[in-house]
């Protein structure tokens, strides 16, 4: 089974502005996303980004907007030679309605972890909120909390190599 850091979105891989990305324009890549990525993935790990993308139920922004996003953010991460193996997202708002998926709901991972053959105890959920660590947690995945726009690289630095990366050591 394989082994993946599943990534919070904004404020994780991306500057949080405080409110919402709403536009492909406003979306800034940390400074040490790239280059964490590329050591996480010579550890042998594989990447998803699970994000709530509640401005989508409030109207500010839309499906397609988010879609413009992660193909921006996919397009970046291939050229690293670190590509995402999939990306989640919840469009829903408390305000707006309950959803299962949107996080501290651990339905996106679950549905990642089903789809992809990702063993939850041999992956890591990296967030900068603590209903992210929970989202992970509800599908038995350990956490990581990270400072908003905090390094990526910093922060994961001492997270472990999978058994089979370690074998290539």
């Amino acid at each position: 089974m394989r082994a993946a850091i599943f990534l919070d979105r904004d404020g994780v891989i991306n500057y949080d502005p405080g409110d919402y990305t709403k536009h492909v324009s406003e979306f800034h890549l940390l400074p040490t996303v790239l280059e964490a990525l590329t050591v996480l993935k010579e550890r042998g790990f594989e990447f998803v980004v699970i994000t709530n993308q509640g401005g989508i139920a409030k109207g500010l922004y839309s499906h397609e907007d988010v879609a413009e996003i992660h193909e921006e953010l996919q397009r970046v991460c291939t050229e690293n030679g670190t590509p995402l193996l999939d990306l989640y997202y919840s469009p829903h708002h408390p305000n707006y309605g309950e959803s299962l998926s949107r996080k501290p709901g651990s339905l996106m991972i679950e549905r990642a972890c089903a789809r992809h053959g990702i063993d939850p105890a041999r992956s890591w959920m990296v967030g900068d909120k603590e209903r992210d660590l929970e989202a992970g947690r509800g599908a038995g995945v350990p956490g990581l909390l990270i400072p908003v726009n905090g390094s990526l690289l910093e922060a994961t630095q001492h997270l472990p190599f999978t058994p089979e990366a370690e074998a290539h050591v």
